[in-house]
């Protein structure tokens, strides 16, 4: 939600603050450090939190906490069973992360816009931005990550020369395998480029609304309020759609066409 702490009176500079990251440079290029330090502590809390619950799980007096955690666990791996065709120990691990830690980094941008750009100013930080997945450098990390896995996995369950010979003789024979593999290559490819830049959209778009409202003053209570709720429900949606995507792409690339 947003909470306008001390706003410019330029608004122009204060979207631009919001919006700029926390860079590092070096030779080898430049590193968005807010968004790594963020989606690292999120990921490491998550999986430490969720080893705690399992260690500590037990079928007497289960807590509200390991109730929550096995409750999110049958979701996942009910939409596993459903979408996925084949059988992997991998697959329900690999969609419980995704689904917990995009949702958690899509949360951030719950946080009032100037709280944590405040808090890293008074640590020595010129500019922060709080949302990982509103950074397109993640998200299509993220979704490349999902790409090579996929082909990693087609390779593995069918083989190398059977993911060849998709690749190169089909839909239209081997004879026309420049054909083939150019479609291949833009079906693939389209995958990845949709999957990250759909969740940085809709999370972007979702903080530079929040932006926005800060500068309306006392009046951000009027909309900062039913704009958090609904977005509640978009980074949740957001959150699903890339679990469900993921699941999709690894069941397809286990079956044969």
């Amino acid at each position: 939600m947003s909470e306008n702490l001390t706003p410019p009176l330029d608004a122009s500079s204060y979207i631009q603050h919001h919006l700029q990251h926390w860079e590092w440079k070096t030779s080898f290029g430049t590193y968005n450090v807010d968004t790594l330090l963020v989606s690292w502590v999120i990921g490491i809390t998550f999986l430490f939190l969720f080893r705690w619950v399992a260690k500590r799980a037990t079928v007497n007096t289960p807590g509200f906490l390991q109730n929550f955690v096995e409750m999110l666990y049958d979701f996942v791996q009910t939409q596993v069973k459903e979408t996925f065709h084949g059988r992997s120990r991998l697959i329900a691990p690999l969609a419980l992360t995704i689904f917990v830690w995009i949702f958690l980094m899509n949360f951030m941008d719950l946080i009032p816009v100037d709280v944590v750009p405040k808090l890293a100013e008074a640590l020595g930080a010129p500019h922060f931005k709080a949302v990982p997945t509103a950074d397109p450098n993640l998200t299509l990390g993220m979704s490349l990550s999902v790409f090579f896995l996929v082909i990693i996995y087609g390779i593995k369950i069918k083989g190398l020369k059977i993911y060849l010979k998709e690749l190169t003789c089909k839909p239209f024979g081997c004879w026309l395998f420049p054909v083939n593999v150019i479609f291949r290559l833009v079906e693939e490819l389209a995958r990845p480029l949709s999957l990250g830049l759909r969740l940085f959209g809709n999370l972007y778009a979702g903080e530079l609304i929040f932006i926005l409202i800060a500068l309306l003053g006392y009046g951000q209570w009027v909309l900062g309020v039913p704009w958090t709720i609904f977005h509640i429900l978009i980074i949740t949606i957001q959150a699903f759609i890339f679990m469900i995507l993921t699941i999709v792409y690894l069941s397809l690339a286990s079956e044969e066409h």
